[in-house]
């Protein structure tokens, strides 16, 4: 089904299903332990062998000898894969350093041998036993330092721009210009990076946690040289990605690396330390932003340049997109600049660009409107805008912007915000409230499924689309029980599966909208399938309690047309042009009240809310849930989470949960949402967008704001903890 035209009046418009509180159809799985994840298959692999993964001891250098004599004699080892014996290998196009290191090492941690044994105690013990020899490199992993000493050697991505900022800046009577930094971050998601690999004959299956299975699929039949038909890649249930899981890393490939080696089914996942300085994570920034504005509080100019790092061939964070379009402005200039780092692949994770731009943004918005004497508020909606600003002609398909602010201000209680800060004190805690916007593209991605009605009236719907907890499974079924007029329980969703259609997979806050879009479009297929067997005109149809009914009132049950067998339709749905006529963006606001201790700094968030405006919400309880996950995330980039570099060995040495702090529920105050009603048609035959990105977008803003009106402290170096805050207390605190 090609999608070029706005959506008209279809099926979903009832809304007796979609759009409804349902609970999630895999909650009660999940939570009695009958949901089997990537390392629990033992119906597959009763007896599984185990394999550990050895990191590299350096983070640039080459190995010059490696003994695995020792190792291999040990008890229960099965067999050991090194770059030596793993035969040739090939680079998976998502990945940017290779998977299995050597000689050559391009970071810390990466992979270079795999001990395969009968237990997984057996295999961690003889992989202490694998003796490396390195020669080291010197390499470069303080971002600061590159930018401070090789600016000129970064990677210039061309600079954007509209109208005149340099002669704008320079004219306008308030300007603001400062400089703010966010630093790495882990996705620190509960479930491992896990797989579980088997061959029979040259046919590999990999039972792995993936976002991405079209894309994993093709990655690991590039890197081992084998035919994609030959790589089944199967991800039912994820405990958690985030981002980090949008790719194949090491524990997939050496799964099937040590199960070829040792000729029987092997597992691994990698322990936290190999995570967080393996895999990927969201790369450190600094962001530059200067704007300028007349007295009236009109923004005239407006700058952001952003410098990140990553490894060779690697690519920027691309912080500056959301200030291309939120703030209305004739002068702008964006520019992004990439340094070449040695530190751990630095990638996608959660609202990839806006969140950490936005972290920077929106303090900077906030200190214009100090600067005007104006409330923040009032100087955001002022500064609205309906159509592209770098292109006027481009309007928004919708942009209720406007109307998240104004909702979240009545709701919050903002009127009653003292805009002087430190004024506002209960004992030992300064009371603070901040705001910020919320703001994220929307991206739509071609998706497909395949949608069976059985003899009993079952609908089946298989798709490769996974659920990474975003409850994908419920709002499929909610799609194809609207679709089909059938109750939710005749409905069967199957997911994760490479054997399925290729669906938009979890990520990009594209999944939830392109992957029922898609089930839209083979429903719709089999919609015309059953009237055909039925014989039935499709005007004026109705699909509706198990039954179809003519306009003329002709009824006939679904299971008259699977009398003579079970119909079987497939359809994608694909995305024409309308994201170059019409710009496609979900908007939101994010009000925080926080109490900081005036003896010690201590920040504590107190209350929360976000308003959104994200299309048509397919179920109000997942993306609620979808939302408060995200206003948790936020609360973690604001006040703690930091990956700390050894700028001397290049790794990121608070590499377990121990010490890379994340929020627990003693952290987290009441957070509501408050969801915009919202269709639009521009977006997909569901008129749904993505929210569950735009929830983090702007929320460690609203804290820094909120600690600013606290303490009047103004912290633009995140996390925003204890040690910022002390030396510039107010003398009275």
């Amino acid at each position: 089904m090609k999608f070029d035209t706005p959506a008209t009046q279809n099926p979903i418009d009832q809304l007796k299903v979609v759009g409804q509180p349902v609970d999630r159809i895999d909650g009660p799985l999940k939570t009695s332990g009958q949901a089997p994840y990537a390392y629990e298959h033992h119906d597959i692999a009763p007896n599984p062998a185990v394999g550990y993964v050895v990191g590299a001891g350096i983070a640039k250098g080459a190995i010059t000898a490696i003994d695995t004599e020792l190792a291999s004699r040990a008890p229960g080892v099965l067999a050991i894969v090194t770059a030596q014996n793993a035969g040739k290998l090939g680079k998976g196009k998502m990945n940017t350093a290779t998977l299995l290191g050597g000689p050559d090492i391009q970071h810390y941690h990466q992979a270079i041998a795999l001990v395969v044994a009968n237990t997984f105690e057996q295999a961690r013990a003889a992989a202490k036993l694998v003796r490396v020899q390195y020669v080291r490199r010197e390499g470069a992993f303080d971002l600061a330092a590159q930018k401070r000493d090789h600016g000129d050697a970064a990677k210039h991505i061309p600079k954007t721009d509209a109208g005149d900022f340099d002669a704008a800046f320079a004219a306008a009577p308030v300007t603001v210009d400062h400089t703010y930094t966010t630093p790495d971050q882990s996705h620190a998601m509960m479930e491992p990076h896990a797989s579980l690999a088997v061959w029979k004959g040259d046919k590999l299956t990999i039972w792995t946690s993936n976002q991405m299975i079209a894309w994993g699929r093709s990655d690991v039949a590039r890197t081992l040289g084998i035919p994609k038909e030959n790589v089944r890649l199967i991800s039912p249930y994820i405990g958690g990605g985030f981002g980090g899981k949008l790719f194949v890393r090491a524990d997939a490939l050496l799964a099937a690396l040590g199960a070829r080696a040792a000729g029987r089914p092997v597992k691994v996942a990698l322990p936290r330390p190999l995570i967080i300085n393996n895999t990927t994570h969201r790369p450190a920034t600094i962001q530059r932003i200067r704007l300028g504005a007349g007295r009236d509080g009109k923004l005239t100019a407006i700058s952001h340049e952003s410098w990140s790092g990553d490894l060779p061939d690697g690519q920027p964070e691309e912080a500056v997109q959301q200030t291309k379009l939120l703030y209305a402005g004739a002068n702008q200039r964006t520019a992004l600049n990439l340094m070449t780092l040695d530190l751990p692949e630095g990638n996608a994770m959660r609202a990839p660009g806006e969140a950490p731009g936005m972290m920077a943004l929106e303090i900077a918005i906030d200190e214009m409107a100090q600067a005007l004497d104006m409330d923040p508020v009032h100087f955001r909606v002022l500064n609205d805008t309906q159509v592209d600003p770098t292109d006027p002609s481009r309007p928004f398909s919708q942009r209720r912007f406007v109307e998240c602010l104004q909702t979240g201000a009545r709701h919050f209680g903002w009127d009653k915000r003292d805009p002087k800060p430190g004024a506002r004190r209960e004992g030992r805690w300064l009371i603070g409230l901040g705001v910020a916007s919320a703001f994220r593209n929307n991206l739509v991605t071609k998706s497909a499924a395949r949608v069976r009605l059985d003899a009993a009236g079952r609908v089946i719907v298989e798709t490769d689309m996974t659920d990474i907890g975003t409850g994908s499974y419920t709002i499929i079924a909610q799609t194809a029980a609207e679709m089909l007029g059938v109750p939710l329980s005749r409905v069967v969703v199957r997911l994760g599966d490479s054997a399925f259609p290729v669906s938009a997979g979890s990520g990009g806050q594209w999944g939830a909208n392109s992957s029922t879009a898609g089930v839209y479009a083979a429903c719709e297929k089999l919609r015309t399938l059953v009237l055909e067997r039925l014989g039935f005109d499709a005007q004026g149809v109705v699909f509706a309690n198990g039954a179809v009914t003519d306009a003329s009132g002709r009824s006939a049950p679904l299971t008259r047309a699977v009398s003579g067998g079970e119909l079987i339709a497939e359809d994608a749905i694909e995305f024409g042009d309308l994201d170059k006529k019409f710009q496609q963006s979900t908007f939101g606001a994010h009000f925080v009240e926080v109490a900081v201790d005036a003896a010690t700094g201590e920040t504590r968030v107190r209350r929360m809310l976000a308003v959104c405006a994200a299309g048509r919400i397919l179920n109000p309880k997942t993306a609620r849930s979808q939302v408060i996950g995200a206003m948790t995330m936020g609360v973690g980039a604001a006040l703690m989470e930091e990956l700390a570099v050894d700028h001397r060995a290049g790794f990121f040495v608070n590499h377990d949960l121990a010490s890379y702090e994340v929020p627990v529920h003693a952290d987290i105050p009441r957070q509501e949402v408050i969801f915009l009603n919202e269709d639009d048609p521009v977006s997909s035959p569901m008129k749904a967008k993505g929210v569950g990105e735009l929830g983090l977008c702007g929320v460690a803003a609203a804290i820094a704001n909120a600690v600013y009106n606290a303490t009047g402290v103004r912290v633009r170096d995140y996390p925003v903890t204890l040690d910022k805050l002390l030396a510039q207390m107010p003398s009275d605190a």
